[in-house]
């Protein structure tokens, strides 16, 4: 059972988050609950025990970053290899590596990567 402190900071939270949690009103692509999201990492946190990378802060967030690219190019229809490929291709040669604009061009619902990565 909650004590009263738990449940009235909670209830003191819920007002202030209201953005946050009523965002998906605004997309209608936006899914009312994180299932999907759930669901596409259920592969990895079974087996993460096995995986002796990630047994410190930077292995797990160089895992993570991984996993989201791929994650993220199979939500947008792309051969997550081809996609990957194009990435550390195309990535490293390229001017202002940190321009957010020059970045946006490389994302997996950006025109060039689905014409070279479509699945």
């Amino acid at each position: 059972m909650k004590s009263k402190k738990e449940k009235s900071t909670k209830s003191k939270s819920a007002p202030s988050n209201r953005n946050g949690l009523t965002c998906y009103l605004k997309d209608g692509h936006c899914d009312i609950s994180n299932n999907t999201a759930e669901n596409s990492i259920r592969p990895f946190t079974v087996g993460r025990k096995n995986w002796l990378f990630s047994n410190s802060p930077k292995g797990a967030k160089a895992s993570a970053i991984v996993y989201s690219l791929i994650e993220t190019a199979k939500a947008n229809d792309l051969d997550p290899e081809r996609y990957l490929k194009h990435l550390f291709e195309k990535l490293p040669n390229t001017a202002n590596f940190k321009d957010a604009e020059t970045l946006d061009q490389y994302l997996p619902w950006a025109t060039k990567s689905q014409e070279k990565c479509k699945g």
